[in-house]
């Protein structure tokens, strides 16, 4: 093959690795809570309780309850709403797990996540409670800003989640304390 060929043939097969989407970040927090893993589920364990325990979120707007299907409409702090779906929930297993339905970027720079709640004995005593899923960047695109790029994304959701677990970690050791 000529030159020029075997060049248009390198663009050509290149060019659909640069074309592709973001690819999924993970995030994962966890604390150790200073109580029984039964009552920190007694808290964190119904899909629309969030709002008892995360000083970002306002209000909650739960239909569905905990059947799985169920939705909630979260609104932060700064009046903006997200909408979630639960696919899992098993209280034997101290767990759920949900979806964003609707993104705004006014909540979180997310265009889409899947998150999962779990409740856990500590090896030291009392509960670990982790929180962790997987997000997609604000801007799907190739050359998002920075405001909606991967680290803005990990950063937000990231920050959420502590915020949220420290709320958690403070309203139950407060209340039941060690």
């Amino acid at each position: 093959m000529r030159p020029s060929v075997l060049t248009a043939l390198a663009v050509v097969l290149a060019t659909p690795s640069l074309a592709h989407g973001p690819t999924p970040l993970k995030v994962d927090e966890t604390v150790t809570i200073a109580a029984d893993p039964r009552m920190v589920w007694a808290l964190v364990g119904s899909f629309g309780a969030i709002a008892k325990w995360h000083p970002d979120i306002k209000s909650v707007q739960v239909t569905g309850g905990d059947a799985l299907g169920g939705e909630r409409i979260l609104t932060f702090q700064n009046g903006a709403t997200l909408k979630e779906s639960l696919d899992e929930f098993d209280p034997s297993s101290l767990k759920y797990s949900y979806r964003m339905l609707d993104p705004n970027l006014e909540a979180l720079p997310v265009s889409s996540y899947s998150m999962t709640l779990a409740v856990r004995t500590a090896s030291s005593g009392g509960s670990e409670v982790e929180w962790y899923g997987r997000i997609y960047r604000g801007d799907t695109g190739n050359e998002p800003p920075d405001n909606l790029n991967d680290d803005a994304a990990r950063q937000a959701v990231g920050a959420f989640l502590r915020n949220g677990l420290q709320g958690l970690k403070s309203k139950l050791e407060s209340k039941w304390p060690g």
